[in-house]
């Protein structure tokens, strides 16, 4: 962390105040200074139109300490992982409960994690969790590929902040592949499908022109409802298993 009085402040330092974190960006577009609570990361974006307005941004944020402090409240509290905890999985409930031996998925209704209460209680449960969000969301894509007799791209998981999939077009040397976060298995099936289907378009259209958003609508349908649902739960998502 940066301590507030330092005379130079640059583009990403990130400085500590009264609880919350803050992260100084340069955007030579901006007209002026703005703070601005990225959810996704839990911390404030302290925005300046130059390097040297910085400073002033700075103060500008310690003006707005109120502010700050009432919009990191509102932030979903961490959810880790232990016994009893009932979350969804592509819609439908999940309860973890402890149990001696390997650990698994049970599918239900409900279904059931089972894993020995320890320490690696959480890392077995999350193992589990992207398993089923790798095999789920590897049977979407190659199913939408076929609807658009297109090959099958790789398919892979991660865990991304600033987005829930990406997709790279095929070369001469490499074929198509795509990577999605593993968090879409925390939300419902038709929100999940509906990235899945955006990210298959991008094999086709590399862009997001009127052309791309006829092939989502070929595929999915209207993608409204599902993009503005991840846009209110995201940061709930990210909050899981930290």
């Amino acid at each position: 962390m940066i301590p507030f009085r330092a005379s130079t402040y640059q583009h990403g330092d990130v400085l500590e105040m009264g609880g919350s974190t803050l992260r100084l960006s340069v955007n030579p577009r901006a007209r002026r200074v703005s703070l601005r609570l990225d959810r996704t990361k839990g911390e404030v974006i302290v925005t300046a139109p130059s390097a040297r307005r910085l400073s002033e941004a700075v103060a500008f944020a310690r003006e707005r300490a109120g502010w700050i402090a009432e919009r990191v409240a509102e932030l979903p509290e961490r959810a880790p992982l232990e016994p009893g905890m009932i979350f969804d999985l592509f819609g439908d409930p999940v309860v973890l409960d402890a149990a001696p031996g390997r650990a698994k998925l049970i599918k239900g209704p409900p279904h059931r994690i089972l894993s020995a209460d320890d320490e690696a209680f959480s890392v077995r449960v999350l193992r589990l969790v992207k398993g089923e969000a790798l095999a789920v969301l590897t049977e979407r894509t190659l199913w939408y590929a076929d609807q658009l007799g297109h090959p099958a791209p790789k398919v892979a998981i991660g865990d991304p902040r600033g987005r829930w999939g990406s997709c790279k077009a095929a070369t001469v040397r490499q074929g198509a592949s795509i990577r999605y976060s593993w968090r879409l298995a925390l939300a419902p099936f038709e929100v999940a499908d509906y990235v899945v289907a955006h990210e298959v378009a991008h094999l086709v259209e590399q862009n997001h022109s009127p052309r791309f958003w006829a092939v989502v609508k070929q595929l999915y349908g209207d993608h409204r409802r599902p993009r503005d649902w991840l846009r209110r739960e995201s940061a709930r998502l990210h909050a899981f298993g930290r």
